[in-house]
């Protein structure tokens, strides 16, 4: 430190010049020949640090060179900061010196830290100590976070190897912070990118935050859930999807059979499940990303690794669907009737490019729109909501009386779409949410119901999810807040032959499609979705508290 500071110091102690003779110049010429060096010399002393607060005490404090201005840098638990070493003027009235901005650093941003060093091509140990790097992660526009670094150098060993470790063990300290995850990384979402996504956007940036990783490339739909199954998830403090919305679902459901599995419940009848032991990452690589865009505010990989790398943890509700014998699996979010014909159409036609494929799915299920006759019974959340700001709802919100408790309600007609969310499930297609009303982790689902109409009608119902306006202000839509649902499909009898043909072949064989988070389900009985509160922990943040979407693809 010494070294680094040498050139600040006063020149106090240093030989004192000579005449050419030998003997010593008189006194008071000596003063004048010294004062015009001591001049230069002179630096402002390190100013007093300033009154700490609470996790303020510094613990370090020294100088280091940065963007080429030495600095006087403080090191406390909760900032690191620092401003410009600033030479006196040359009458020493250092009033008349501009003081230069301290500039700061949160340490809940800082991610990593990594001596500097400078070496020869091919060498990859030792090397010569240049300083310190420090890695935060900065919040751009639009809810984007990138990563920068900054450069703090000293050439002292001693000096950098006392503050890389006072900078490590405050890294380590902060808690949900993961030190090592299981991955997995659908090739087959979307384009055929998650590998690309993962391998050079995200694993530099979870090698850099020294997180070690076990990678699952999935080879078929299933493969995550039957690794999980086996997986011992104590050895890791996460598990990370890269893909899209069907292989997130796939691997929540795979997480939340496993912890059944533990707790030793029986997987065919849970009606208060267990919460998952680990929290789950999502890195988007897929079409929609409906459950990336509700914990991001947008579909951007980088910016779900640093949520992961922070350990932003944001609690979420889940449901279990369920027939009267069986489990069928758990998930956040539904569609039956116009959103699940879409789904199984797209992948009856997987040989088409996805957007092609999507494109076309939409238009022929529309163009063939038809409604479902069933029969739905709904048990109302008693809890009072509160969604004072969104008051365009309370138009088609139900209000129970008192003594409804526990009374189910029935509704049974010809329905062109039922959605069932307990997420507000944000798109690019919807920037408000398809379920705007529930929030993540409020203990309640979005029960969606719209009644048969015109096909023109169901298309203005379904553009204003793009805008501003209230996209169930029409008297062909309804909108409940439960906490339990049952469908029961009824086989129309009003169908004739020709009609029947145009039907999912599933159905025709008694089954339904359901689209759950993405992915097709089919099933012929009845279908219960509970709600659980808060079953499963997954990276990102509270979306009420980030700013909306402005992107502009389109999804279903």
């Amino acid at each position: 430190m010494l070294g680094a500071a040498a050139p600040f110091l006063p020149s106090q102690g240093r030989a004192r010049p000579e005449r050419p003779g030998g003997g010593r110049a008189p006194r008071e010429h000596r003063a004048q020949a010294a004062a015009p060096e001591e001049r230069r010399r002179r630096v402002a002393p390190l100013a007093a640090a300033p009154p700490a607060e609470a996790g303020e005490e510094p613990l370090l404090r020294g100088i280091f060179e940065i963007g080429k201005r030495s600095c006087d840098v403080v090191l406390s638990a909760r900032r690191l900061r620092w401003s410009p070493i600033l030479p006196e003027s040359p009458t020493g009235d250092s009033s008349t010196v501009s003081q230069a901005q301290e500039e700061i650093i949160e340490m809940k941003d800082v991610f990593s830290v990594k001596l500097k060093r400078r070496r020869f091509v091919g060498q990859k140990k030792g090397g010569t100590l240049l300083g310190i790097t420090i890695f935060k992660c900065l919040n751009k526009e639009e809810n984007k976070l990138t990563d920068c670094a900054i450069h703090f150098n000293n050439l002292s060993e001693d000096h950098c190897h006392s503050w890389f470790k006072q900078l490590k063990e405050i890294l380590n300290g902060f808690q949900n912070r993961p030190k090592s995850l299981k991955v997995f990384v659908n090739p087959s979402s979307h384009k055929k990118e998650a590998t690309h996504v993962y391998y050079e956007k995200v694993a530099p940036l979870f090698k850099l935050a020294d997180i070690k990783t076990d990678v699952t490339v999935t080879e078929y739909e299933g493969h995550a859930l039957s690794v999980l199954k086996e997986c011992q998830l104590q050895a890791f403090d996460g598990v990370v999807c890269v893909g899209g919305d069907g292989s997130v679902s796939e691997v929540a459901h795979g997480l939340l059979l496993k912890a059944q599995i533990d707790a030793g419940k029986d997987t065919d009848y849970i009606p208060k499940p267990v919460r998952a032991s680990v929290p789950l990452g999502v890195i988007p690589a897929g079409t929609s990303n409906i459950l990336a865009h509700t914990l991001y505010g947008i579909k951007h990989a980088v910016t779900a690794t640093l949520h992961i790398i922070l350990g932003h943890i944001q609690p979420v509700d889940v449901c279990t669907f369920s027939t009267p014998s069986k489990l069928l699996r758990f998930g956040f979010s539904a569609m039956f009737g116009f959103g699940a014909r879409t789904l199984a159409l797209a992948e009856k036609h997987r040989w088409m490019p996805s957007n092609q494929r999507k494109d076309f799915a939409f238009i022929k299920t529309l163009a063939d729109l038809k409604p479902e006759e069933c029969e739905l019974s709904f048990l109302p959340l008693q809890i009072l909501q509160e969604d004072s700001h969104e008051n365009d709802r309370k138009k088609k919100e139900k209000t129970k009386k008192k003594g409804s408790k526990d009374q189910w309600h029935k509704i049974q007609g010809h329905f062109l779409n039922v959605s069932i969310m307990a997420i507000p499930c944000l798109c690019s297609m919807a920037p408000r949410g398809l379920a705007p009303n529930t929030r993540l982790n409020n203990g309640s689902m979005a029960l969606i119901v719209v009644q048969n109409t015109s096909r023109t009608e169901f298309i203005k119902h379904l553009k204003r999810y793009a805008g501003v306006k209230n996209q169930f202000n029409f008297p062909f839509v309804e909108t409940y807040t439960v906490q339990e649902v049952k469908v029961q499909p009824r086989l129309s009898s009003g169908l004739d032959a020709k009609e029947n043909t145009n039907l999912n072949a599933a159905s025709e064989e008694g089954n339904y499609p359901w689209n759950i988070d993405g992915d097709l389900m089919e099933e012929a009985s009845e279908v219960h979705v509970r709600v659980h509160p808060q079953l499963i922990n997954l990276y990102g943040v509270n979306t009420d508290d980030l700013e909306s979407s402005q992107a502009t693809c389109s999804c279903i």
